[in-house]
């Protein structure tokens, strides 16, 4: 089970928020709050705010046991820029851009498992059949 939490419209560059994001990928949420609250960063602070969030959504709204949950990916998005202006000299103004971000945290109710392939049937036969030469293959092909 994937349980999602955002926080948008954060007053906070995305490049500086996803220095701490990718600290916290793929580590269990006490090892990822520890982290987050020991980091002497604004976006440690905001992020954490929002990782609390998705795990009292995951224990409440899912019934799902906090000492299991593994936060899958954090996320840290683009948001509209605030666009202000300031006096320069001579009369003109220079632009100022704010930027903005959103923040995307996905947990799962555990680790998550790498997939693995089952073995094609082609080569289990392969496998299994002695080696044949070029000669029979070759009369099997054309009977």
């Amino acid at each position: 089970m994937e349980v999602k939490s955002t926080t948008k419209y954060v007053r906070l560059s995305p490049k500086k928020a996803r220095d701490v994001a990718r600290e916290i990928q793929g580590l269990p949420v006490s090892s990822a709050l520890d982290i987050l609250t020991f980091t002497p960063k604004k976006a440690a602070h905001l992020i954490g705010k929002t990782l609390k969030t998705a795990i009292a959504d995951a224990e409440h709204n899912f019934s799902l046991d906090t000492s299991t949950l593994v936060v899958k990916e954090a996320v840290i998005g683009i948001g509209p820029a605030i666009k202000r202006f300031k006096p320069r000299a001579k009369g003109s103004a220079g632009g100022i851009r704010k930027p903005t971000s959103h923040i995307f945290i996905t947990l799962v109710g555990s680790a998550p498992e790498k997939k693995t392939r089952a073995p094609r049937k082609t080569a289990a036969k392969k496998a299994d059949k002695p080696a044949a030469t070029t000669e029979e293959t070759a009369a099997e092909e054309q009977a």
